[in-house]
C-alpha cells in the first residue's frame, strides 16, 4: 500500500479491469462533541445501515457487518475504500443514495465494503475503528458519521477524540467494547486480509468499485467516484447476464 503524495497523485489513476474470486438514505443530522468543540453534521449525509432498516419491511434489505443488502442477491458490488479519502466521501453521499433504494432494498444487489489504509496514518486509525464498530453491526453508521466530519487528509483528524465521540453518538453501540475491539488481533487480521484482496484485485486507488455476479468475475466502474449513470449501466448489465 502507498501512502503521502504519492498515494494522492495514484488515487486519480483507474485500475484496469479485473477478474476476482472473491426510500434514499435519509438525512441524519447529529453533533459530535469532541473535546471543546462540536462538529455539527452535515444534513446531506446518513447512516446507510439506518436508513435500510428504517422505513422499510422488507426482510432482502439488511445490514450485516460491512455488509448492505441480501446475501441471495445476484449481482454484488464491493467498494474499496478510505475514510479519509474525499473522492469515496463523495461517492457516498451523492451516489449510493441513489442506488440503495433501487437495488439494494429490492434485492437486486449486495454492497461488500472492504476499507484500505491507502492515504496514511489516519486511514490506518479510521479503518480499525470502523471494523471495530462492525464487530456490533455499526460499520456504515460509522463510515457516515467520519465521512461527514471528513477533515484534510493526514493532519491528525482522525484521532481517538473523533472516534470516541462517532462512538457515543450511535445508538446501540457499546463504545467501551468498542475501543477494546480496535486493538484486538482479530480487527488487525481482518484489516490484513482486505489488504490481501485489495493486491489481488489491483487496486489502485480509492474508490475502486467492482461489479458482478456472485461467484464470477468482477469488472472494475470507474474512474474514482462513477456517476450514477454509470453504476447503474453496470449493475443493470450484470443483472441481464
Amino acid at each position: 500500500m502507498t501512502s503521502g503524495k504519492k498515494a494522492r497523485q495514484q488515487r486519480r489513476t483507474p485500475p484496469p479491469p479485473v477478474r476476482s474470486t472473491g426510500g434514499p438514505r435519509k438525512a441524519s443530522p447529529k453533533v459530535l462533541a469532541v473535546g471543546a468543540g462540536v462538529i455539527l453534521l452535515s444534513g446531506i449525509v446518513a447512516a446507510a445501515a439506518i436508513a435500510l432498516t428504517r422505513g422499510s419491511s422488507s426482510p432482502s434489505s439488511t445490514s450485516t457487518t460491512k455488509l448492505l443488502g441480501s446475501p441471495k442477491a445476484p449481482v454484488r458490488l464491493i467498494e474499496y475504500i478510505d475514510l479519509q479519502c474525499p473522492v469515496c466521501r463523495e461517492f457516498e453521499t451523492t451516489v449510493m443514495p441513489s442506488i440503495v433504494p433501487r437495488y439494494v432494498r429490492t434485492g437486486k444487489v449486495q454492497v461488500i465494503a472492504r476499507p484500505i489504509a491507502f492515504i496514511g496514518p489516519d486511514s490506518v486509525t479510521g479503518r480499525l475503528a470502523a471494523l471495530a464498530a462492525a464487530k456490533q453491526n455499526h460499520f456504515f453508521d460509522f463510515s457516515q458519521l467520519l465521512y461527514a466530519n471528513q477533515g484534510t487528509e493526514n493532519t491528525g483528524w482522525l484521532n481517538d477524540s473523533i472516534i470516541s465521540a462517532a462512538y457515543n453518538s450511535i445508538p446501540g453501540l457499546d463504545r467501551q467494547a468498542a475501543e477494546q475491539a480496535r486493538a484486538s488481533s482479530e480487527v488487525s487480521s481482518e484489516a490484513n486480509t482486505f489488504d490481501s484482496q485489495a493486491t489481488a484485485d489491483k487496486v489502485q486507488g480509492t474508490p475502486t468499485v467492482l461489479v458482478g455476479k456472485h461467484g464470477g468475475p468482477l469488472t472494475f466502474v470507474g474512474p474514482g467516484s462513477p456517476s450514477v449513470a454509470t453504476l447503474e449501466a453496470a449493475l443493470n448489465k450484470s443483472l441481464a447476464q
